[in-house]
């Protein structure tokens, strides 16, 4: 896991933008701040769950930091609202997945870029 504040804000992110996103049921347009104060709980907690985790761990796989933040979220979703379709942790799996699939992307484009900078022309 990189040192700092960087990767704790990326999970926060991460997790609060999978959590909004999947309790409207992607219309964003269903967006209210109770949906965004609802998703920040989640977020938070499930960010600073996940960062405390991988940093003991020591960590930086990139699919295993995706799988640690996914679960995390998924399991603090659950406790922070009720899920709206599906069966009672249906909509917290969805969160889960959508964090985990949300961190690999996120984290593969961030490389790739890096990557592609390092590289003179």
């Amino acid at each position: 896991m990189k040192p700092g504040i960087t990767p704790v804000i990326e999970y926060i992110a991460e997790s609060t933008t999978a959590c909004l996103v999947t309790m409207v049921q992607g219309n964003i347009l269903a967006l209210t701040l109770s949906h965004l104060i609802i998703a920040s709980q989640t977020g938070v907690i499930a960010g600073a769950i996940a960062a405390i985790a991988l940093f003991v761990s020591r960590t930086g796989t990139r699919w295993l930091v995706s799988a640690v933040l996914g679960a995390v979220t998924a399991m603090v979703d659950f406790f922070v609202h009720p899920g709206m379709f599906g069966t009672i942790a249906t909509e917290a799996i969805v969160t889960g997945i959508a964090a985990g699939a949300l961190s690999y992307a996120a984290g593969s484009l961030v490389r790739y870029l890096r990557t592609r900078s390092a590289t003179p022309d």
